[in-house]
Parts: structure tokens; C-alpha cells; sequence
């Protein structure tokens, strides 16, 4: 069964560095996965009519955005934590159910409109740390790509 997984963003990478990052560890993860980036633009509060105007926005764009059929992991500082083996091993139960279609989500700035939260199937944290949603791209890529290394039992630097 194939897996595919598509990571959606509010907001482009616009740093070179970011941008290589994902880019990196994308070319690894399709050895195990149909990996798709999709982003949606950020909306300025200020031309939104305030944060709860441009969070409405986005989460039009981004509920809009997600593949049909897909189970939707929304990435929140509330949301459960997992070690790299437990994700692994949380990705691999899905796998015996037979769901193969992964959508991750990853909000701005401000976080996303409530409408996003409850369409989220679940919600998925890297800690109490907030992380700019940059950096939370690359970190979920990378975590990824280890969840589907431990379930092949292939060896991964530690």
C-alpha cells in the first residue's frame, strides 16, 4: 500500500535555508511515500479586519486544501505528544487498518481559525516549545522520514 502524505502550510518558505532543508529531507522521504507540500498564503491581519478575520481566511484556504479521504493531523503545541517510535509505531497501526492518506497541518503565525481544530482528526505536538512554523515544517519532514526508517527497521543516526 502506498502512503501518501501531504504536508499543508500557511505561508511560503522564502529562506534559502528552510527551503533546502525541506527540500533534503523530501528527496529521502519519497523512498518510502507519495509526499505532496501544498501552501496557502498568510493573510495580514491588518487587511483582514484583525487576527480573527485573517485566521477565518486561512482556515477557508486550508479546509478548502485538504485531500478528500484524507486523515488530517493538525499540528498544535496542545495537541499529543509522541516519541519517534511511538509516531512510527502510531503510522503503522493506520497502515493495518488500511488508511494510507495523511494530511498535516501546519498553521501561521497566529495558529488557526477554531474551524481547522475541529476538523482535525487529531492533533500531533513537538513539545511546549513554539516553533516558528518554518522550522515546524522541517522538524515534521524530518520526523517523518525517521517514523518510516524505525519502521523498516532501517538504521537512522541517533
Amino acid at each position: 500500500m502506498t502512503v501518501n502524505i501531504t504536508v499543508l502550510a500557511v505561508g511560503k518558505l522564502k529562506e534559502k535555508f528552510w527551503v533546502d532543508a525541506c527540500a533534503e529531507y523530501l528527496k529521502r522521504l519519497r523512498a518510502y511515500a507519495n509526499v505532496t507540500i501544498k501552501e496557502v498564503g498568510d493573510v495580514d491581519p491588518a487587511k483582514a479586519g484583525g487576527v480573527s478575520g485573517a485566521l477565518q481566511k486561512e482556515a477557508t484556504a486550508l479546509l478548502t486544501a485538504i485531500p478528500a479521504r484524507s486523515y488530517m493531523i493538525l499540528l498544535a503545541i496542545k495537541g499529543k505528544e509522541r516519541s519517534s517510535e511511538q509516531l512510527s509505531a502510531h503510522l503503522d497501526a493506520f497502515a493495518l487498518k488500511g488508511t494510507s492518506d495523511f494530511v498535516f497541518v501546519i498553521g501561521g503565525s497566529e495558529g488557526v481559525h477554531e474551524t481547522v481544530i475541529e476538523r482535525a482528526d487529531e492533533t500531533l505536538s513537538f513539545g511546549p516549545l513554539t516553533l516558528p512554523h518554518n522550522l515546524a515544517r522541517v522538524v515534521l519532514l524530518e520526523q517523518l522520514y525517521r517514523a518510516f526508517k524505525i519502521s523498516k527497521k532501517e538504521p537512522y543516526h541517533k
